[in-house]
């Protein structure tokens, strides 16, 4: 959390304006304060925070679950991980103060025009990347999930080679990109997939039915803003339609049967047992 909804609802809103901020493209950054030093990865701070001063917004977008801001000479890279969150808003008060800053803020680029984006993460596992050649960071990801070259056809293929359990497969970032906790069980439910299933044994049909759930989820969830679970991501309501997640012992909506939770790949994992049956042999 957030997953590909939630980082394609930011991407949107910063790129169009949304979620109670304006668009930061074209916008030029003054410069840059990293508030917590680990929230940068690459490169040094000295050299961060050089570079970027004086360069403009290009354009912004996603890929998995990065959010790419390309600037004129440079792309920045933002990985929310955990509890990350960003918001656009004046850096001044009306009486021409300085806007003062939230417990958690880690990094803050300040724009020309009296704006700022600010990168809000409490638990500290988000990171943040200034690149030349963002493909030796991206490049490393699985095919997004709902291009058109990401096909039912080669998605069986991928899941054929492959010997995992499937919902630690969909997890893997090189395996597809964007998928989490939330969407990952919500499609097995779907598909009526047991989490656990070997990836390898899936037939054409059932292969065909997970890829459409997949899709359906991701779609509805951007169509919805994402998900907003806790405190830490904030404005959308595809919460009110989970099927399992986080609804271990509630009746299930198609049979009644009790949602389960176990642990698949160190995950917490919900599930429905009578709709999503384990099978172990093709």
């Amino acid at each position: 959390m957030p997953e590909l909804p939630e980082v394609e609802t930011m991407a949107r809103a910063l790129r169009e304006g949304g979620r109670g901020g304006v668009s930061i493209v074209g916008k030029t950054i003054e410069h840059a304060q990293i508030l917590w030093l680990r929230t940068l990865e690459e490169p040094s701070l000295a050299d961060f925070q050089s570079r970027i001063a004086g360069q403009r917004v290009m354009r912004v977008g996603r890929r998995g679950k990065f959010l790419v801001i390309s600037l004129e000479r440079d792309t920045l890279l933002i990985h929310l991980r955990m509890s990350g969150d960003l918001r656009v808003e004046p850096s001044r008060e009306d009486s021409g103060a300085s806007l003062p800053l939230e417990t958690h803020d880690r990094a803050v680029f300040n724009f020309l025009d009296d704006y700022r984006l600010v990168f809000n993460n409490p638990r500290k596992f988000g990171r943040v990347w200034l690149v030349s050649a963002p493909q030796t960071l991206l490049g490393k990801l699985g095919p997004e999930p709902l291009e058109e070259t990401f096909t039912p056809e080669v998605f069986y293929q991928r899941l054929h080679s492959h010997h995992r359990q499937i919902k630690a497969l969909l997890l893997d970032q090189t395996f597809i990109a964007g998928l989490g906790n939330i969407y990952t069980d919500e499609a097995l439910f779907r598909a009526k997939i047991h989490p656990r299933q070997p990836s390898d044994i899936l037939d054409p049909t059932r292969s065909v039915r997970l890829w459409s759930s997949i899709r359906e989820v991701l779609q509805e969830g951007i169509s919805r803003n994402g998900a907003s679970i806790d405190w830490v991501y904030r404005g959308g309501d595809f919460q009110n339609t989970f099927q399992v997640y986080q609804r271990t012992g509630e009746p299930c909506s198609e049979c009644g049967h009790p949602i389960e939770k176990c642990v698949v790949g160190q995950r917490g994992t919900h599930f429905c047992p009578h709709c999503q049956p384990l099978i172990t042999q093709k």
